[in-house]
């Protein structure tokens, strides 16, 4: 058996934020190359002096599991027919 510890799992969600700058493109860059995606449109503010960024990404597996959660709590509820489950 390997001592090794096990790799961390990937989050499902990230939110990336920082200066407007190459090394926040990077790091962008390289959670796209991990498999995640883009969630939505970045958002910008600034500080006064420099222009602060953000994006959230997403792993598509992870959503996928999750509407698929979602899917099967949804057929397991009784409806009544009335519009109330």
């Amino acid at each position: 058996m390997s001592d090794a510890p096990a790799p961390e799992e990937k989050l499902s969600y990230r939110l990336i934020t920082g200066p407007d700058d190459r090394n926040f493109c990077e790091r962008i860059s390289t959670a796209l190359a991990e498999g995640y995606v883009l969630h939505g449109s970045p958002a910008a503010t600034s500080n006064g002096g420099q222009v602060i960024v953000a994006q959230a990404l997403i792993l598509p597996a992870a959503i996928a599991s999750a509407d698929a959660a979602v899917a099967t709590a949804v057929e397991d509820l009784e409806f009544d027919g009335e519009g109330h489950a």
